[in-house]
């Protein structure tokens, strides 16, 4: 018998009221929003922001290295704070479900503390509170920017990741402790490939939460791509066409990325249905073969 699905095991399937009834809901809200957009196209066109002139600039060698520029700046920044980042909350989750008490003390203390606190005012932190004059420390750009990414993403991923930990079953370590391994080593070898394996697509969705923050670049004057097309706009005042092209790549971006996420999910999902299948194989070969040498003897 094959494992239900995981819809299956969230919720019922819907009769043929229910289908109905979703699909009244989608037709209402995809027209509602087809709605909004045409309203939207007519006003632009009203006041002259649909014009050709207007949108010509963007097919130009000039604006589209500049905005190529921002792109580059926006990836490397999102690029370096998740290969900090991520590792960091791993750490972190590790930490905050040990054993020992004050170690777990000290990592929840500071998750709780900044997943309370918005990215923007650690930023701030980093721009106006940092000590010059003293002692000369004053950080490049770039890592006024990343610093902050890595900060916030760390809290808020470890939490994806202790998830993934307790949402592996119990059985598991007894599993790891019935052929001799320690905790740790269980942890190492036993728990978190499969708990990683879990939380894929979630460090997906905290990659795309962390290229969104990265368009607080503004505020320390980083040139990532919202910048860039804060700059657009003070020498040509196309702020409309110059926020709806940086709007259109980012979210091809995370379209991108969430077409990622699916595959991943999909191919580990795949690996993870084969390895159960053919360790299920062996043990109904072992269990046949067993039972003809109880009949033979």
């Amino acid at each position: 018998m094959s494992a239900p699905s995981d819809a299956a095991l969230l919720f019922d399937a819907p009769g043929p009221r229910g289908r109905r009834r979703i699909l009244v809901w989608s037709v209402i809200s995809t027209l509602a929003i087809l709605g909004v957009i045409t309203a939207g196209l007519t006003v632009f066109a009203q006041h002259g922001q649909l014009a050709p002139d207007k949108w010509t600039p963007f097919t130009s060698a000039g604006y589209i290295n500049f905005l190529w520029k921002g792109l580059e700046g926006t990836i490397a920044a999102t690029a370096v704070a998740m290969v900090v980042a991520f590792p960091l909350a791993l750490g972190l989750a590790l930490a905050r479900v040990s054993r020992n008490r004050a170690v777990s003390a000290i990592a929840t203390g500071w998750i709780e503390f900044f997943r309370a606190i918005p990215m923007l005012l650690i930023v701030y932190a980093f721009l106006l509170f940092l000590p010059r004059e003293p002692i000369g420390l004053d950080l490049p750009l770039f890592w006024k920017l990343v610093i902050p990414m890595i900060i916030t993403s760390s809290a808020t991923t470890a939490e994806t990741f202790r998830s993934g930990i307790l949402a592996v079953d119990g059985g598991q370590w007894e599993a790891g402790r019935s052929i001799g391994l320690t905790e740790g080593q269980s942890m190492r070898l036993v728990i978190l490939p499969q708990a990683i394996r879990l939380v894929v697509p979630s460090l997906i969705n905290a990659l795309i939460s962390l290229l969104k923050d990265s368009t607080l670049g503004y505020v320390v004057s980083y040139p990532e791509l919202t910048q860039q097309g804060k700059v657009i706009t003070t020498y040509t005042g196309l702020m409309i066409q110059t926020y709806i092209v940086v709007a259109v790549i980012y979210v091809v971006i995370n379209m991108i990325l969430s077409r990622v996420a699916g595959r991943l999910d999909r191919r580990m999902h795949r690996r993870a249905a084969a390895a159960t299948g053919a360790e299920g194989a062996e043990v109904i070969d072992e269990l046949e073969a067993g039972d003809v040498a109880g009949r033979l003897s």
